[in-house]
């Protein structure tokens, strides 16, 4: 659509009435704008058409205070359309909120300076090309990547549901804030964000509600050219309240939308906002206005549209953000000075579960928190990782109360679920054992969106399908969350379920996201220090990657405390001095040392490296890494059931893996360890060659 043509579409009342109402409004336009312009880059036409959306939410429902944005109770707003961050930046500028930092504590600063706006998208600025999370003080979660922030946004809504039947009191009702989420028509065509909404109408979340920005414009054009379904009809299959308004300049039908939000108690609500992406400039209504700048004249058009003044830029009219800012401080500030007397007053009381609250808002364990993790006796037919994870889950657990989570349909086979502990239900918000169904994608951004909202939450399935949840594991990575995600059944050991359930890449896929923290034990022991290590990250998402057959339990009298795991890399057993190291992670390690006691008996000077988490390695000083693997050793085997890709730099040009380099097979397990090489005799053999003794 040409310029010319998009001139022509009618744009109502742009020169309206001169009100407050509409002078700030228009300052979030011109704001957007005029940054997307500098920079030569953003996305203008959703801010400019969103912008009476956000100023009629935050200038009339949203409870939060610009003073104290990390209140506990505030309201949440996610702007799951991340491309829209100039409609954030704006409303957080305006609303005044004041700066904190990564302990909590205030700066002086605002969170977002109208110098942070004029240098939007620019190294080192607090205005990202999409909304980051910890980085910028009001943003809830990054997001950017269609569909994750609504998938947060039902963990957020969870976890005050959650927080409330915990920790409410009649007389005290510590949480009962909202969940807001800003969405599109991107959002609405991603998987996860149906996975999310299916999981939110089950569990009846009322304090959720999106807000659909329905323009029916994408990057490539026209939504038809795709999508033209009924979305609206698909939220009320869901089991959502569903309510339209036909203009997005509409603020008395948008206040109107949200009170009747405010009013619904037993389901998510859904509003259809029907909205012209670039209202009033020459682009409005095409995908011009989407992707790119407007372009300097088509700007002046615009402004002049608006009654605003042609050539100013980054214009903030006076008493337009005092304005705002008192609209929401006069609101939220109350509310958090009451809810901080009321929490003092529920101390008297409520002692117990007041300091419980205070570690759980810091990230921080009980006392004691990990007293009751069982010691596995040394056994040689053993016991699957994933069994060894369930007991230590289910001992923590019960020291941890806000550790909760569940599975994607699995738990019977993650083993997961904590014993004597009810499901979280519509019906009974304060059960600890989740059913997120079969929605992986869904999952892992729920997952997130509770750990957003301090509780220590994880995810479970197959390991084969951490690839439907790549995204929002990688989303955990980036926000320093410590979210875990259990992946069980994690090798060929697999069996007979065959190659489409029998992950060979993913290890190397989640070892390449910078800040995850992928463990894979060897043992129940090590099993156990994996959750320690697990918990004990309070910035950081850990991955645990866990065996479906039994695995020996090594004799720690024999062999190197499995403590060794939180280092990354222990000499497990071995020599001093050795010519050969073996290396190992997983159901492999007791392969390496019967491999390596074989090697011995032929007079080899072996030692065997069990290296459950590359991370955790790679963060120890030189000197450690030279006690374990010393450079002077070039004869080295890496074994893992996993692809082979990553091992060159710890088996070096010398060295050789014995790894999977195909899909497997469906066949027992014994029948596949012999095809792929994954024997003693094996092992042994490539070690000889490796020293040039065969």
């Amino acid at each position: 659509m040409s310029d010319a043509a998009t001139a022509s579409v009618p744009v109502k009342g742009l020169h309206e009435d001169g009100s407050p109402e509409r002078l700030a409004i228009d300052t979030i336009r011109t704001l957007s704008m005029d940054a997307v312009q500098k920079a030569n880059s953003g996305h203008p036409g959703t801010p400019m058409a969103l912008a009476p959306v956000g100023h009629t939410l935050w200038s009339q429902f949203l409870r939060t205070d610009p003073d104290k944005p990390d209140w506990p109770n505030r309201d949440r707003f996610v702007l799951s359309v991340g491309h829209a961050s100039m409609l954030l930046y704006s409303l957080l500028h305006l609303a005044g909120v004041k700066e904190i930092d990564r302990d909590g504590k205030p700066t002086g600063n605002l969170a977002v300076s109208l110098n942070d706006i004029e240098n939007f998208r620019q190294l080192g600025s607090k205005t990202p090309g999409h909304p980051e999370y910890r980085h910028t003080t009001g943003v809830e979660t990054t997001t950017g990547p269609l569909g994750a922030g609504c998938g947060n946004s039902v963990g957020m809504a969870i976890a005050e549901r959650w927080l409330a039947a915990r920790y409410n009191k009649p007389g005290f009702d510590l949480f009962d804030h909202d969940v807001y989420t800003l969405c599109g028509d991107g959002d609405m065509m991603e998987g996860v964000s149906a996975e999310a909404a299916s999981l939110a109408g089950h569990l009846k979340l009322s304090n959720l509600c999106w807000i659909y920005d329905s323009n029916h414009i994408s990057i490539e054009g026209d939504t038809n050219l795709a999508f033209d379904e009924d979305v609206g009809m698909r939220f009320q299959a869901y089991g959502w309240n569903v309510i339209h308004v036909d203009d997005a300049n509409d603020c008395g039908a948008l206040a109107d939308a949200f009170a009747a939000f405010k009013a619904t108690t037993d389901r998510p609500t859904f509003i259809v906002v029907h909205s012209i992406i670039g209202w009033g400039s020459p682009r409005a209504g095409s995908e011009k206005a989407h992707g790119e700048p407007l372009g300097a004249e088509n700007i002046k058009a615009t402004k002049l549209a608006y009654g605003w003044p042609e050539d100013a830029q980054f214009l903030v009219p006076d008493g337009v953000a005092e304005t705002f800012e008192k609209s929401i401080a006069d609101r939220g500030r109350p509310l958090r000075e009451a809810w901080e007397a009321m929490f003092a007053e529920y101390r008297k009381d409520n002692g117990d579960l007041a300091a419980e609250l205070d570690l759980l808002l810091k990230g921080d364990l009980p006392e004691g928190w990990d007293a009751d993790v069982p010691v596995f006796e040394a056994d040689e037919k053993g016991i699957a990782s994933r069994d060894a994870g369930g007991k230590v889950l289910n001992a923590i657990a019960n020291r941890v109360p806000f550790l909760i989570g569940g599975s994607a349909d699995l738990a019977p086979s993650t083993k997961t679920d904590v014993k004597g502990k009810a499901s979280f239900e519509a019906d009974n918000y304060g059960g600890s054992n989740f059913h997120f169904g079969v929605r992986e994608h869904g999952m892992g951004a729920v997952v997130n969106g509770m750990a957003l909202s301090h509780l220590r939450s994880y995810g479970s399935t197959f390991m084969v399908f951490a690839d439907y949840m790549r995204p929002p594991i990688r989303l955990a990575a980036i926000m320093e969350l410590p979210a875990i995600f259990v992946f069980t059944h994690d090798s060929i050991g697999v069996g007979e379920d065959g190659p489409t359930h029998q992950p060979i890449e993913h290890l190397a896929t989640l070892r390449a996201i910078p800040g995850l923290d992928t463990i894979r034990p060897g043992d129940a022991n090590e099993t156990a220090w994996a959750w320690r290590a697990a918990l004990e990250d309070k910035n950081r998402p850990t991955s645990l990657v866990l065996s479906r057959q039994a695995l020996p339990t090594l004799d720690r009298s024999k062999y190197a405390p499995a403590e060794g795991l939180m280092k990354g890399a222990y000499v497990l057993a071995g020599d001093e001095n050795p010519e050969l190291i073996l290396i190992a992670t997983g159901s492999e390690v007791s392969l390496a040392v019967k491999a390596h006691e074989a090697l011995t008996a032929q007079g080899v000077r072996s030692r065997v490296v069990s290296m459950p988490s590359w991370y955790r390695y790679e963060l120890q000083d030189a000197a450690y890494k030279e006690s374990v693997l010393p450079r002077g050793v070039t004869a080295r085997v890496a074994i893992e059931m996993g692809g082979e890709i990553g091992w060159d730099r710890y088996v070096g040009l010398e060295g050789r893996t014995v790894t999977m380099s195909t899909f497997g097979a469906s066949a027992p397990i014994a029948k596949l360890q012999d095809k792929f090489g994954f024997t003693v005799d094996n092992v042994v053999k490539v070690a000889r060659e490796v020293l040039g003794k065969d």
